[in-house]
C-alpha cells in the first residue's frame, strides 16, 4: 500500500474517532437540544414508527443515493466505511464517558462536542476518501451551487431541522448552536486539515516509487 494512502486511511479514521468522540459528547449534553438531523430522525420516528436509529439508517442510505445521482458517480468505499465506524465510535465513547449529572458540566460536554464533531468532519473529509450521507450533502450544495462550506452546511441544517420539528421532533437551544456553528468550525478544520495532509504527502514524496 502507498504511504499516501496509508496517511489518507490515517486521517480518515482520527477524524472518525474524533467525530464518535464529538456526537457522544453532545449525547452526554442532551438536555440543551440534539442536532438538526436527530430532531428529523426522531420526527420521522413519532410519526411512522420503527426506530430512530433505524431511520438513521434509512435516511443515510437515501442520501448516499440521491447524492451519486447529483454528483453523477459512485460512493467512494470511505462513504460505506463511514456508515458502520461512527456508530461503533460513538457507542464506545458512549459506554466510556460517564453520564454528567450537574448543568455545568453537562453544558461542557455539550460544547465541547459540538466542537470536536465539527472538527472531526473536517478532518476526515481532508482524506478525500468519501464524505459520510450527510456531509457528501454538504458537499454537493457547495460544488453544484459555489457556497461555501460554511453556507452549504448552515443551509442544510436549518432546513432539516424545520422539516424535522414540523414532523414533531424535539429542538432545543443546542440544536440552533449545532445548527449555525457545525459549519464555520467545519470550514476551518477542513482547511487546516488539507494543509496538514498535503505537507505530509509532499514529505513522504521522495521516498515513493
Amino acid at each position: 500500500m502507498r504511504r499516501d494512502l496509508v496517511f489518507r486511511w490515517l486521517f480518515f479514521f482520527i477524524g472518525l474517532l474524533v467525530l464518535g468522540l464529538g456526537v457522544a459528547l453532545t449525547i452526554k449534553g442532551q438536555r440543551f437540544g440534539v442536532g438538526s438531523w436527530d430532531v428529523l430522525h426522531v420526527g420521522l420516528f413519532k410519526q411512522l414508527g420503527l426506530s430512530i436509529g433505524l431511520w438513521s439508517i434509512i435516511m443515510g442510505i437515501l442520501i448516499v443515493t440521491a447524492s451519486s445521482i447529483g454528483l453523477r458517480e459512485l460512493p467512494k468505499i470511505g462513504t460505506f466505511a463511514n456508515l458502520t465506524s461512527v456508530g461503533l465510535f460513538i457507542d464506545f465513547f458512549n459506554w466510556l464517558i460517564p453520564d454528567p449529572h450537574t448543568f455545568p458540566m453537562q453544558f461542557i460536554a455539550f460544547i465541547l462536542g459540538v466542537i470536536l464533531l465539527a472538527i472531526g468532519c473536517g478532518i476526515y473529509i481532508s482524506a478525500d476518501l468519501g464524505a459520510g450521507p450527510r456531509d457528501t450533502v454538504m458537499l454537493l450544495l457547495s460544488e453544484k451551487l459555489n457556497w461555501s462550506i460554511t453556507f452549504a452546511r448552515t443551509f442544510m441544517e436549518i432546513v432539516v431541522a424545520v422539516a424535522g420539528f414540523l414532523l414533531g421532533g424535539p429542538i432545543g437551544v443546542g440544536t440552533v448552536i449545532i445548527t449555525f456553528a457545525l459549519g464555520p468550525i467545519i470550514q476551518i478544520s477542513l482547511g487546516y486539515s488539507k494543509k496538514v495532509l498535503h505537507h505530509q504527502l509532499e514529505c513522504q514524496a521522495p521516498a515513493q516509487f
